[in-house]
């Protein structure tokens, strides 16, 4: 391994996933009422959601600090290891400019880069950097190539409901009213680093047409490139329903797909019963 890659819980990378692929996941400190945890740490998905259900509160989130960031990779380059750090997307966070911030003092030891992404989308980002460093590129040929293969990068989800977006002040409480007599589901991407609401969609079988269709308007999954599926909530149900009525393309390697489960940087404002899928587009 010539280099150690490092993230941030906003990919929804288990940590138990990163252990194997040698990528230090720095957990984002998440706070319901006056307790606070370690994202994907001392608060794994299921349990966020069950305080999210629970307690009908957004929880509050802060971003990793300069210090945390530089206490990581100084352990790093003590040891002779070169870093890269593949951040969410500085348009939601200050995440990016906190890992700019520490870098700085290790020169050209450590490389930065926006994903311009987060949560699975981000996720795929940082198993793409792997599979280059494990191939056997230097980290400026990696980060290089990341940063190229960024801009073909996509997240394209299915909300159940709007009323987590209510909470999280996103949109007005007549707005998830009308949604809910109408059984609105949002579709939502990301462009150009920030959440975009693409389509408001009667109906979950309309819903999920919607998110089939954008597959093939950005020219299809790229296989031979990572891509997963994510879900939100308590199990995989509603994902599962998903993939067997809506994606055939993936039946024949079903068992090949990653399936994630999203924590708190998306889960608050999705709630429950989501579903999304990260890919590169062909």
């Amino acid at each position: 391994m010539s280099f150690r890659i490092v993230t941030d819980s906003a990919s929804d990378m288990p940590q138990e996933t990163a252990a194997k692929l040698g990528v230090t996941v720095m957990p984002i400190h998440t706070r319901f009422g006056e307790e606070e945890y370690l994202d994907g740490v001392t608060l794994k998905p299921n349990e966020f959601f069950e305080k999210l259900v629970k307690t009908g509160e957004v929880p509050r989130t802060s971003q990793i600090t300069p210090f945390e960031f530089g206490q990581e990779f100084k352990k790093w380059v003590g040891r002779g290891e070169e870093v890269l750090c593949i951040t969410m997307s500085a348009g939601v966070s200050g995440t990016w400019q906190s890992a700019c911030t520490a870098a700085a003092e290790f020169g050209d030891k450590v490389i930065v880069i926006d994903s311009r992404q987060f949560c699975i989308s981000l996720y795929v980002l940082v198993e793409y950097a792997c599979r280059l460093r494990d191939e056997g590129r230097s980290l400026k040929e990696t980060a290089a190539a990341v940063e190229e293969a960024k801009k073909k990068v996509h997240v394209i989800s299915v909300f159940a409901t709007l009323e987590y977006l209510k909470l999280g002040g996103r949109i007005s409480s007549a707005a998830a009213m009308a949604g809910s007599i109408l059984s609105i589901k949002p579709v939502i991407t990301i462009n150009d680093g920030v959440v975009d609401v693409i389509a408001k969609a009667r109906g979950s079988k309309k819903a999920n047409n919607m998110l089939v269709e954008f597959i093939d308007k950005v020219g299809g999954v790229d296989k031979s490139m990572p891509y997963c599926l994510g879900f939100t909530g308590f199990s995989d149900e509603v994902l599962m329903k998903y993939v067997e009525d809506y994606a055939p393309m993936y039946k024949e390697e079903l068992k090949d797909v990653k399936v994630v489960p999203v924590g708190a940087t998306v889960g608050t404002y999705a709630g429950p019963g989501a579903v999304a899928l990260a890919f590169f587009n062909n």
